[in-house]
């Protein structure tokens, strides 16, 4: 951040106790946009937090509470620079844009990163599964990885056994880029930083947490980073997955969110929880991350998915434009793909919301977002 005194004042602010992402970041709108205010001169002066900011009794008593932490806070923000780390806000141009979009304002006050922070603006996929997954999966894994380290994309993992090791160390064998969503506080990665020092300081690797700086590994850490792997991936493929744990909930949370999940098709007599997912919703792909006939719609005509820049740049400038039924769309961008494979793509595409004119579902670009995010 340019201003550096305002470091503490983002760490008191974003772990304030019961509060979540979106009521601190709609305090962060009406601060810094509708009031042009520094986090600084708000802190400084509780006189405003009533007539100005419509805070109720029990806010402004978290707020007051919360402020006790400053000076603590300074300490730990002088600590976080000397050691090489950032915290990167969410009202700051460096901030993942695919995050926000895909967020909104749920998406974390502030990010903690180490590493080359360029790697959050580029396009992304994130790979999940099982901390004990099989063969097939890791090699599943594995050709993901390097197809995505060949396009350029980065590649988004969790830094747990299985699956997230394999793809962080395939993305890099194939010298490719990476991001790693810590389940902890970013101070506590030593050893981390230490065995990946080399990827990190030539800008391969990115260590990105949400949590408190010295907040120690736990479980519930574990299942509140899974939806932000999600959320910093423009594309997501889940290798495998059992019927309860990490990826089966991230893939679940996912689809109702209405993100397009690729799993792959489990081969026969394999002993998971991929089907599932399948009927639930998740488009299957085969062992080369390639879309399939779902059994599920019975579609043996579906085509894979045709999701070049180009088509999605059309496809995005038309619905700027003016609202379209995917109809419309087929004609004027002339897909190999059925309306329902174009409708689990528009899915993907950032800022795309559907409306009903005339009885028929139409897509748009969604202009519903507050400025500053």
């Amino acid at each position: 951040m340019k201003l550096t005194t305002e470091i503490p004042y983002w760490i008191t602010l974003a772990h304030l106790p019961k509060w979540g992402a979106e009521k601190i970041n709609r305090l962060v709108v009406k601060i810094i946009h509708e009031n042009q205010l520094s986090l600084e001169t708000f802190f400084n002066e509780e006189s405003i937090w009533n007539k100005s900011f419509e805070l109720t009794a029990a806010d402004i008593a978290d707020l007051q509470k919360a402020k006790l932490e400053l000076p603590n806070n300074a300490f730990l923000a002088e600590d976080l620079l000397a050691q090489g780390f950032e915290l990167v806000s969410i009202n700051s141009p460096a901030y993942s844009k695919t995050l926000k979009n895909n967020l909104k304002l749920k998406a974390p006050t502030v990010l903690y990163i180490k590493g080359n922070k360029q790697i959050m603006q580029e396009e992304s996929i994130a790979i999940v599964g099982s901390r004990d997954a099989d063969e097939t999966s890791l090699q599943f894994t594995d050709h993901i990885a390097r197809i995505a380290s060949q396009q350029y994309k980065v590649v988004v993992s969790g830094f747990a056994k299985g699956v997230d090791k394999q793809a962080l160390d395939s993305a890099l064998k194939y010298k490719g880029q990476s991001i790693i969503v810590l389940p902890q506080g970013i101070m506590t990665f030593g050893s981390g930083i230490k065995k990946y020092y080399q990827q990190i300081t030539t800008g391969d690797l990115l260590v990105v947490s949400i949590f408190h700086p010295q907040a120690t590994w736990g479980a519930g850490l574990a299942m509140a980073r899974n939806p932000i792997i999600y959320a910093l991936a423009s594309e997501i493929y889940a290798a495998q997955s059992a019927e309860s744990g990490g990826t089966w909930s991230g893939v679940l949370d996912g689809l109702k969110k209405g993100r397009t999940i690729f799993v792959r098709q489990p081969l026969p007599g394999e002993k998971n929880a991929n089907a599932l997912l399948i009927e639930k919703g998740a488009t299957p792909v085969n062992q080369q991350g390639n879309p399939v006939a779902s059994a599920q719609t019975g579609d043996s005509n579906a085509q894979p998915v045709d999701k070049t820049k180009e088509n999605l740049v059309r496809i995005t400038t038309l619905l700027s434009e003016q609202p379209l039924t995917p109809e419309q769309i087929l004609e004027k961008v002339p897909l190999n793909i059925t309306k329902a494979a174009l409708a689990k793509l528009l899915k993907t595409l950032p800022q795309i919301q559907k409306i009903t004119k005339s009885k028929k579902v139409h897509y748009a670009i969604s202009q519903n977002t507050p400025t500053l995010f």
